[in-house]
């Protein structure tokens, strides 16, 4: 598996339609047991498991507010599967650095 995706209903159904797995959530509880089950954290894992693993894992910028520690925790380890985030059907949330002003930020462009 090379994608997954966790967030809303109408997002997941869009990339099923192309043939991206997912789940969609809708609260903190719901967001955290995908994402400790995508990323292999819900108990002991078996070498079939880890198979299963996506390398890129899909969150909508809702889905990442919810679970901001869990996200932040799991990118310091440098494992699979890598996080990106989207904007939800709503569009961006306030006060949510994007990828590329982050980058400008980091490298210190201002345009």
């Amino acid at each position: 598996m090379d994608y997954y995706i966790i967030g809303e209903r109408e997002l997941v159904l869009a990339f099923g339609l192309v043939g991206v797995k997912g789940s969609f959530v809708s609260t903190r509880d719901e967001a955290l047991d995908a994402f400790n089950r995508v990323t292999g954290q819900s108990g002991g894992l078996s070498a079939e498991v880890s198979k299963d693993i996506p390398r890129v894992l899909i969150l909508t910028e809702n889905v990442s507010v919810m679970l901001e520690e869990e996200i932040n925790s799991w990118q310091v380890k440098g494992k699979f599967p890598l996080i990106v985030e989207i904007p939800p059907l709503e569009g961006k949330v306030k006060g949510k650095k994007s990828l590329t002003d982050s980058i400008r930020e980091a490298v210190g462009i201002s345009v």
